[in-house]
This record gives structure tokens, sequence and C-alpha cells, in this order.
């Protein structure tokens, strides 16, 4: 079984859902990754679908007329007060536009009310044949492998599961060893990027190359690749957005040198695991 590739939308974030659906079916993807939850972050797009009709109609459209599938929506963020109820129009359009997960971090120090939100989304979810995928983030509450895994274990949801961003993976300092007691039906996706190897102290900086600044697979320091030698092969979302190359080469030729990294780069693993 071959890689399967999806376009994360912060890699074209300036890209409306169904512009970024016929980018990626340009430049050779099988899937897009979307974000239909606003966010009410500065500078950042409302592509609310379930609010917005013309542009879910035009996002449904595109989808038909490229054969992209959708792979995941993002971001259902558990904060304090976050009502999970408030995500489900987000989980309607999903639903509609064939899309088979959803993408939730934890920012609240609130642990049980974390753990209980947590829950609450992947039972809303499941009627829509939806999975919650859990991501830790280096900057969130939810920041490490271990701890991800302490709120799937505690929550025993069928339909929850892991997301590992390739960025977050060697910035939280985890042991790629730790990965050879995830059970494996946790895995569905993986973030695939990559950035340079010494790991930011300032929060604003990181945050930053999270958001403008990630590299082409291969080109940085993280141990991507040890990770993807311990996980299941499953879609890789391409998260990758860096602000001046976008910039240089238009999002079209941007995307497709993203892709092309990818495959370089998996290519090269397989090769090596295949040897060994």
């Amino acid at each position: 079984m071959s890689y399967k590739y999806s376009l994360a939308h912060l890699t074209a974030l300036d890209l409306a859902p169904h512009e970024l659906t016929y980018t990626a079916a340009k430049a050779g993807y099988d899937y897009v990754s979307i974000r239909p939850i606003y966010m009410g972050l500065p500078n950042e797009p409302n592509y609310d679908l379930a609010n917005k009709k013309e542009m879910f109609r035009d996002t449904r459209k595109a989808l038909q007329e490229t054969g992209i599938e959708l792979l995941d929506i993002e971001l259902a963020k558990i904060n304090n007060g976050t009502n999970p109820l408030d995500y489900e129009p987000a989980f309607h359009v999903a639903a509609e536009l064939g899309g088979k997960h959803v993408l939730s971090s934890i920012w609240t120090e609130d642990t049980v009310f974390a753990k209980e939100c947590f829950a609450e989304l992947c039972d809303i979810a499941k009627p829509y044949g939806l999975t919650v995928e859990l991501e830790f983030v280096p900057i969130a509450t939810v920041s490490t492998l271990q701890g991800a895994v302490d709120v799937l274990e505690s929550t025993k949801r069928s339909n929850s599961g892991l997301m590992i961003d390739a960025h977050h993976f060697h910035r939280s300092r985890d042991r790629v060893e730790d990965l050879d007691h995830i059970p494996e039906e946790w895995f569905r996706y993986f973030h695939l990027c990559d950035a340079v190897g010494q790991i930011p102290v300032d929060r604003e900086e990181m945050t930053r190359i999270v958001r403008e600044e990630r590299l082409y697979i291969g080109e940085g320091g993280t141990n991507v690749g040890e990770v993807l030698k311990r996980i299941p092969k499953i879609p890789m979302s391409l998260e990758m957005p860096h602000k001046a190359r976008a910039k240089e080469f238009g999002n079209e030729e941007f995307v497709r040198r993203c892709l092309q990294s990818a495959k370089t780069f998996i290519a090269s693993i397989e090769a090596e695991v295949n040897k060994n």
C-alpha cells in the first residue's frame, strides 16, 4: 500500500476551502484538510462553512469535480468554558462533505473538564461517522505524547485517536521508542513537516515557526524519519506553512514542492526499511 497525501489548510490558509481543493488536485494530492471552525484569531480567514452557505456549496462542488476527498476538519479546541455542542454544525459540514476525522487539542488547565469535554466531543461526532483525533501541542496544556495518551486512556471512546504532528513531536522532546506502546488503531493520519533542529525557548518564536516557517521534509533537523518508521502507513497531511516560500512561488507551485519533498523523503525511508 502506498502513502496518500492531504494538503493541510494551514499550508495555504489564504485559500478558501474550494480554492484549496482545486489547488490540491492540480498539485497531485489525494485529500484536503480544511479549517471550517473559525477560531477568531487575528489575521485568520473565516471559513465557517456551516454559516457560509455559498462557500459550502463551492467546496462541495470542488470536491465532486476534482475527486479529491476531505480527510479531516479542524480545530475543535478545548479551552476554559468550551461547549462541545458549539462544534456540532462543523461536524455536520464535515459529514456532508465526506470527511472522516476532526482534529482537537486541549488548552485548559482543568484536566477533569478537559477530559469530560473531549469525551463529549467524541460522543457528538460519532453519529456523523467522525473520529476525534487528539493532537498534543508544545505550547498547549496537553503538550506531550504521554499527556495525550492519558486523555485517550481516561475517556475510552471508540472513535477517539491520536494525531501526531512531526514538528510538535520533536519540540515536545518525546522519545520515538514510546511510540511502540501506542495502540495501532489510534493512528489515523499524521501531520508531516520538518523544522530546524534547535528547539526555540521563546513561546512566540515557536508559534511563529509553527504558522509561518516550517520546512520541506528532510530539510530540517527533526526526527520525523524515525517517527515514521514506528507508526502504521496512514495518510500524511502536509502541514508545512512557509510564508516567504508561498509568496515567492505562489500557492500552487509551493504546495507542489511540499508534496514532492514528502514523496522523496518517504521513498528514502521505505528504501532504508526494506534494505534492513
